[in-house]
């Protein structure tokens, strides 16, 4: 069990979001950074989609009540148990009475909490995910709030072999991002395909896209990210009629200036699409703050895959090697 001592607004309960029912004005929704929650219930030899907490605004103050395994991922935020500074992309056994403290983050923007077993709340249309903005899904269907009490679902008991815990190298060391050409000292790379519109876009516009560098807006949550940079034009001003979207379209604006959709996307929208970023690359936007700066990449679908491919193998090795960090509880 583990009680909400103190945090801001807006952080959440989320898994790796519900599919399915976007036809009815629900997206997927689900955390922001995906690998960073897989991560962290691989360590603990939950399944991949189990519900964690999402912190993205600090600091967080935690209580365990009981002895729990838990895991902390994503950013570095200089997580503290009982006083005891913990690496980052750590997983450890927490005492009863322990209280676990997560400060700003150093490095990244959003941090995940999982534990053993995963969080004990109700799926709603398959996902615990909370659905903010129609208040369901997730811990009562609303932000976590101080007072909170959570507990977490039945699992065959473990302890690690190092009392101690267990460690995962950060996904942003070991999957390596696509290489950019002139890449400035903190610049973000993200892979990206051609979406429908693209040759709708000028040529300055489409060079401009991926030669120069955007920085991440004060405008920009779960919803989406507004980036600010050189504006991307049109060879002719066409309306559009509303259509179907997903996380990481990259829609512009009468602005110019680019807008990527995210976890809690619109189901649709009506401004032209000049790329997609890929899911493999997703994470990475997830964990930049405002003032940060992004380059877009553009890749095939071969290119794609085979990210996808990396982010799964990063998972699959670190999954078999907490395993053997575990044992079964006498």
């Amino acid at each position: 069990m583990i009680e909400i001592l103190e945090t801001p607004p807006l952080n959440t309960m989320q898994d790796l979001g519900r599919v399915g029912y976007r036809c009815h004005g629900i997206g997927r929704g689900g955390v922001m950074d995906r690998l960073a929650l897989a991560a962290g219930n691989a360590l603990l030899g939950n399944d991949d989609g189990e519900a964690g907490l999402e912190f993205q605004l600090f600091p967080v103050r935690l209580r365990f009540t009981r002895e729990t395994a838990f895991a902390v991922t994503g950013a570095h935020c200089e997580a503290r148990l009982a006083g005891r500074r913990l690496p980052p992309w750590w997983a450890t056994r927490a005492q009863a009475g322990d209280e676990l403290v997560l400060s700003s983050p150093r490095k990244g923007m959003r941090a995940y909490l999982t534990i053993a077993g995963g969080f004990d709340v109700p799926q709603v249309l398959g996902s615990r995910s909370t659905h903010a903005r129609d208040s369901f899904g997730g811990f009562h269907g609303r932000p976590l709030l101080a007072g909170d009490v959570l507990g977490n679902r039945a699992h065959a008991p473990f302890v690690f072999r190092d009392s101690a815990g267990v460690g995962a190298t950060p996904a942003e060391e070991a999957v390596p991002a696509a290489p950019c050409e002139d890449l400035a000292d903190g610049e973000t790379v993200v892979r990206a395909i051609r979406a429908a519109e693209f040759d709708s876009f000028d040529e300055a516009s489409q060079t401009a896209l991926c030669r120069t560098p955007w920085k991440v807006t004060a405008r920009s949550n779960r919803q989406g990210y507004a980036l600010s940079g050189t504006p991307l034009r049109r060879n002719a001003l066409l309306e559009m009629r509303s259509h179907a979207i997903v996380p990481g379209v990259i829609q512009v604006p009468p602005s110019g200036q680019p807008l990527i959709q995210l976890a809690e996307a619109n189901s649709a929208g009506g401004y032209p699409k000049i790329g997609v970023v890929i899911e493999a690359d997703l994470w990475r936007i997830g964990q930049l703050p405002p003032g940060a700066t992004l380059r877009f990449v553009l890749c095939s679908l071969q290119e794609a895959r085979a990210a996808e491919q990396a982010s799964d193998a990063y998972l699959a090795s670190l999954r078999r090697l907490a395993g053997y960090c575990r044992k079964a509880a006498a």
